[in-house]
């Protein structure tokens, strides 16, 4: 047995696919609104339980939900996403199973009752492969939504919950973006003299089809963009067929968030940035001349 972590969210594609990859059923346990949960049921697993209507209750609030539901599926492993909800459920699950947590996972096999886990270390600029026979839980990118297939059971359980309740509500306008799914990415950072020339970048994302995203410090340190939009080891995560980094230096822990891309572009002025040696296209040159050269050419007929 298996066991899916989902959390007010149905993008959990690239959960259900390394569970498809492992021995047994999947269970996935669902704190969410119960169109999450038929979403769910339908992503192939086998299994769903339902913790009913979250309320005004944050999702953090059902840990001990999760954890009693790990504790009774006694699942081999456990995989959850990385938004700040599933973190905190997947550590709970993890907790009540007594069971080694890892993140930044590359790679899950089992065989035979054992868990190969290839998963990076040191920030992002090694990896290792560790062997486990007991329980482990997985920090994984949730990725898209599922495709549908034939609805799995989904049983309702009354949930036992943390004395939370959320008091008042700060609305912000962000719209929060899913990067992990995203098939094409562009990414921008500290090359870019102004907030305003965010538009070049913006402007080639458009002609490329791609998700605006950018380093941790213009989302961090200048607000340029939503933090939901940085890319890295503590941001996000990606796997696209293509990203483009422009003006990015390509700092390790950058680095760690990207390596998955099928195809990296990098776009810098400094011949000598760590960026150029990971990419497999790389343009050396000042990025205000070339972008918006590039997307010129894309926006041709």
């Amino acid at each position: 047995m298996n066991l899916i972590i989902v959390a007010g969210t149905a993008s959990v594609a690239n959960l259900v696919t390394t569970a498809a990859q492992l021995d047994g059923e999947t269970l996935a346990v669902v704190v969410g609104s119960r169109a999450v949960a038929e979403r769910i049921a339908t992503s192939g697993v086998d299994k769903v339980i339902w913790f009913g209507e979250p309320g005004d209750r944050p999702l953090e609030a059902f840990a001990p939900a999760v954890a009693q539901a790990a504790t009774a599926a006694r699942p081999q492993v456990v995989l959850g996403g990385r938004r700040p909800a599933e973190r905190v459920l997947l550590g709970a699950a993890a907790a009540a199973l007594r069971a080694p947590a890892l993140i930044d996972v590359k790679e899950v096999t089992s065989q035979a009752g054992t868990v190969m886990v290839t998963h990076g270390v040191n920030g992002g600029i090694a990896v290792t492969t560790r062997e486990f026979s007991g329980p482990v839980a997985l920090m994984v990118d949730g990725g898209g939504v599922a495709p549908v297939q034939g609805a799995a059971p989904i049983e309702e359980t009354p949930a036992a919950t943390l004395p939370m309740q959320v008091t008042a509500v700060q609305v912000t306008a962000v719209t929060e973006v899913d990067l992990a799914a995203a098939p094409r990415v562009v990414g921008a950072g500290r090359g870019l003299r102004a907030r305003e020339d965010l538009s070049i970048i913006e402007a080639l994302a458009a002609a490329l089809e791609a998700e605006l995203a950018c380093t941790r410090p213009l989302a961090e340190g200048l607000d340029w963009l939503p933090r939901d939009r940085y890319l890295g080891v503590s941001g996000q995560h990606i796997a696209p067929r293509l990203y483009v980094a422009v003006g990015v230096s390509g700092q390790l822990q950058h680095l760690a968030g990207v390596r998955s891309a099928e195809t990296i572009v990098a776009i810098n002025s400094d011949p000598k940035a760590p960026v150029l040696a990971e990419a497999d296209y790389a343009l050396v040159g000042d990025l205000y001349e070339l972008v918006p050269a590039i997307t010129a050419a894309l926006e041709q007929p």
